[in-house]
């Protein structure tokens, strides 16, 4: 009565079984798979949304930076033109400006130690007391609008912190 023989019963049956773990793997595989797109579209728009805020924030901070240094320049640029008001001709003719502090200006300008005084840097060098004037305030605008580039590039810095951390 027993019509199929025991090793074709027992081939059906590792058949059967390796049916059902095929079926099972490829269902699990693609529920996995069903999870990690989600994963990575989740993450998309997340992304998306941390670069919008940080071009929101480039952009303030940008704005805010170019409307500052527009400031500084335009204050600067009346206080060089004030130069003469404040350092009259009577003033360039009693002052003389010796060799000397031109070459200490200089170095401190370029933030090199001056060479060490000589007899020569006492002699006048002819510049007027009012063009050193203008060349300081012109120094000085050229610090404040390094400053304000420094105060915004802080200020995008600490936009960016919070968003790189999501």
């Amino acid at each position: 009565m027993n019509l199929i023989p025991w090793p074709y019963r027992w081939l059906a049956l590792v058949l059967l079984a390796a049916a059902l773990i095929g079926f099972g793997w490829i269902k699990g595989a693609g529920h996995v798979q069903a999870q990690w797109d989600a994963a990575v579209q989740k993450q998309s728009l997340q992304i998306a949304a941390i670069r919008e805020r940080q071009a929101q924030a480039t952009v303030k901070v940008v704005t805010q930076y170019v409307d500052r240094v527009r400031l500084m320049r335009e204050k600067g640029d009346t206080i060089i033109k004030e130069v003469p008001v404040y350092v009259p001709v009577q003033a360039d003719a009693a002052c003389t400006i010796n060799r000397g502090f031109v070459r200490l200006h200089d170095a401190a300008a370029a933030g090199d130690l001056p060479e060490p005084a000589r007899d020569a840097d006492a002699a006048s060098t002819g510049l007027a007391l009012s063009a050193v004037a203008g060349t300081v305030a012109a120094n000085y605008q050229t610090c404040h609008e390094n400053a304000e580039q420094l105060r915004a590039l802080q200020t995008w810095v600490r936009a960016m912190a919070p968003t790189a951390k999501e």
